[in-house]
């Protein structure tokens, strides 16, 4: 029985739209956070996880939403020698989410360790984070190789993909010169602002228009300043809030009752450049704080992308990347089904010649074989024509 070619078509076409679609790829779990093995240190049973910020750290759980938290992983690994090393590592949506949570548990006392990204220690404590995860380690007895260990930890974490693993640009308008050593502090949301010292309350920040901000802490000839740094998505949406900042302050000088939205006391100057305001506060004389702060001069970098964490856009583009797939495919198969089918067709008609495809030169027909014959009436005109078969 043959089957209609309609419906050998639609069968084809059904396989490869189930083929296009097969091939897109899928959800995929997150990868494993800490390895079974590393340095010579060895996982002991198994690891707790767990997505929710509170088994994390309790006291700070909302900040850890704030700076995306997805889940934790905490293990305890042991050597022959008898040490013990407990690891915890917190992944975050992106690298800003785990540089954001470095910033906030840094702390002044902490030494530099050059491991992953950024990383401290205090005593027998270290803490670094690498792309999107942040680990807090703690040895119980620390030896001159620990450093080494960690780094190779650090080489074995998941990496986050295309612009989930890119830092705040804003920080990098940060000065170096004069920079006090684990103070700077990069937020974003109103609870973590909240839990540190800011010149500007957070109804000023306005976190709700997108925005980011960063503070840090820099040494002058008349004392120590905090230089506030406040990212925007658009200049406008800057030279709007630095207006309400201006106000905020002018009646913050005007009347020093109630609740001020104007932290701190001494020298207060802020200034915009580009989409960042600028802010430098404490209790140094008006030249250092202008001297800091004309340090700040934002400088535009044109990029061919921006991060994206919209996951609608994310599907749509995979609807177009398969549809674009299926196309290519479908393509392919009538590329292919044209050149077979002509292909066929020369070699059939080469060693079957006149019997498949082609007819014979001289091939019977049906004819009637009519003519035309005149019929003349008594006058030898021609009166009526009739059409006899021959």
């Amino acid at each position: 029985m043959r089957l209609p070619f309609q419906l050998i078509l639609s069968i084809v076409f059904a396989c490869l739209v189930g083929a296009a679609f097969a091939a897109s790829p899928p959800q995929s779990k997150a990868p494993a956070l800490l390895p079974q093995v590393f340095g010579g240190w060895q996982m002991e049973g198994t690891p707790r996880t767990g997505s929710d910020p509170a088994v994390a750290d309790a006291s700070n759980a909302r900040v850890l939403q704030e700076y995306r938290f997805t889940d934790l992983t905490a293990a305890t690994y042991t050597r022959e020698d008898g040490r013990t090393l407990k690891i915890r590592a917190a992944r975050f949506s992106d690298a800003s989410g785990a540089f954001g949570a470095y910033t906030f548990y840094l702390r002044p006392d902490m030494n530099k360790e050059q491991i992953g990204d950024q990383g401290s220690s205090v005593g027998d404590r270290v803490l670094f984070y690498r792309g999107h995860v942040l680990v807090d380690a703690q040895f119980s007895r620390e030896t001159p190789m620990s450093g080494a260990e960690l780094r190779e930890l650090a080489g074995m974490l998941p990496k986050p993909g295309g612009n989930a693993g890119n830092l705040p640009s804003f920080i990098q308008f940060f000065p170096t010169r004069n920079y006090v050593a684990n103070t700077q502090k990069y937020v974003m949301g109103p609870i973590a602002l909240a839990a540190i010292a800011s010149p500007v309350s957070t109804d000023l920040v306005d976190f709700g228009a997108s925005a980011e901000a960063s503070l840090a802490h820099y040494q002058t000839p008349s004392g120590e300043a905090t230089l506030m740094l406040i990212s925007y998505p658009t200049p406008q949406l800057a030279a709007e809030h630095v207006r309400r900042i201006d106000a905020a302050h002018q009646m913050t000088n005007q009347n020093s009752s109630g609740i001020s939205e104007i932290a701190g006391s001494g020298s207060f100057f802020d200034k915009r450049t580009g989409p960042i305001v600028a802010i430098v506060s404490g209790g140094i004389s008006d030249s250092d704080a202008k001297t800091l702060l004309g340090r700040v001069n934002y400088e535009a970098n044109v990029t061919w992308n921006t991060p994206s964490e919209n996951t609608e856009v994310h599907q749509l583009y995979s609807l177009i990347l398969n549809t674009v797939v299926l196309c290519a495919i479908l393509g392919g198969i009538a590329i292919i089904a044209g050149v077979a089918f002509g292909g066929v067709r020369i070699l059939v008609k080469r060693f079957f010649p006149d019997r498949v495809f082609d007819r014979p030169e001289q091939m019977e027909f049906i004819s009637l074989h009519l003519t035309e014959t005149v019929v003349k009436g008594p006058g030898g005109n021609a009166s009526e024509r009739a059409q006899n078969p021959s």
